[in-house]
């Protein structure tokens, strides 16, 4: 079974680094997970009144107010069947900053949208349309949010982004150094910067023995996308 990232990417994705195509072609029939363990060497946010919005997030697991340097960092992944029958990654990311947080969300292939959705937070209130793209330069993969939407019970609207951000997210692996890197940024047309970090980070590949954690699981699940 080819991954979500794949679908999306077609035989473009093998113009990807190899150790990205193996990192990103995790799908629910390979009955193993992803753990990322490494450093954040810069974990950064915006301007003063930045931090409401930022605060709000923890509620959910989608943003944080720290900030620090050479922050410990790990990320579990793990590709699972959900409850709707919809092939599914779990991106769970932990900071060991002043305070344990935690940015939570999964990401599924949309057929209706022909897009990647990414469902943020731990209740997959908010879905947020992904494209995705080959950095040139280091051969990693891109990724860039668009359209989002929030869902709660009945009701379903277009999120307004003057409440959020647009994220910039690329990941390649730095052969220099034989480890993954990541750099994220998420801005705000109006706000501007909001929320960000940097660092790099190793890989274990572990058995699933046909089931995942339920802690890298959503506590809802959302059927619209």
């Amino acid at each position: 079974m080819t991954s979500i990232y794949q679908q999306i990417l077609g035989s473009q994705f093998y113009r990807l680094h190899p150790k990205i195509q193996e990192r990103f072609s995790l799908s629910s029939h390979d009955g193993k997970g992803a753990i990322g363990t490494g450093v954040m060497e810069r974990v950064w946010h915006g301007k003063f009144y930045t931090l409401p919005f930022l605060f709000v997030g923890t509620w959910r697991h989608i943003m944080f107010p720290e900030n620090g340097i050479n922050v410990p960092f790990t990320i579990e992944n793990y590709a699972y069947t959900d409850k709707f029958q919809r092939e599914t990654v779990t991106w769970v990311r932990t900071f060991q900053t002043t305070k344990t947080r935690r940015f939570d969300a999964t990401m599924i292939y949309s057929t209706q949208r022909n897009k990647i959705v990414d469902y943020l937070g731990t209740h997959q209130h908010l879905a947020v349309d992904i494209d995705l793209s080959i950095d040139e330069k280091t051969k990693g993969l891109r990724l860039r949010t668009g359209e989002q939407r929030f869902y709660e019970g009945l009701l379903g609207f277009r999120f307004p982004m003057f409440f959020s951000g647009y994220a910039d997210v690329c990941e390649w692996y730095d052969d220099s150094i034989d480890k993954y890197r990541i750099k994220v940024n998420v801005a705000n047309s109006l706000w501007g910067p909001l929320f960000g970090y940097e660092g790099y980070f190793d890989v274990l590949w572990i058995p699933t023995h046909g089931s995942i954690p339920a802690h890298v699981k959503p506590i809802r699940e959302e059927k619209r996308e």
